[in-house]
């Protein structure tokens, strides 16, 4: 499996959950952390843990290792660490004021519909 298939497949389990605007960043070149950021929010506490549990089942269904999840229980805002790949999955709130996106704003965006009609 390579690092595409990964993606992928953390971008599906997103949509799957009903995450609202996924977003995936390329880091490559930009971040020692990972190649990819997936940032996408849900609006309960509910929503956000069924979308980190959803990504770190579909991956390891794969035979991606999760190496890490923080902030399941607090459910502002999880990390899911796939290595190559980390998942930024915030509650609605939250999402907005640590804008991600504006601080990474260098990185170029991929297309996640693409993805999605894969």
């Amino acid at each position: 499996m390579n690092e595409n298939t990964l993606l992928m497949t953390a971008v599906k389990a997103a949509d799957d959950k009903r995450a609202e605007d996924i977003t995936v960043l390329n880091m490559k070149g930009i971040s020692l952390i990972s190649d990819y950021f997936v940032i996408c929010h849900g609006n309960s506490d509910k929503q956000v843990q069924a979308i980190a549990r959803e990504m770190k089942e579909k991956s390891e269904e794969h035979g991606f290792a999760v190496k890490r999840m923080e902030g399941f229980d607090e459910a502002r805002w999880i990390l899911v660490d796939m290595g190559d790949i980390v998942a930024h999955i915030f509650h609605k709130d939250e999402r907005s004021y640590y804008n991600l996106e504006r601080l990474w704003g260098d990185a170029p965006v991929e297309n996640v519909q693409g993805m999605l009609n894969q």
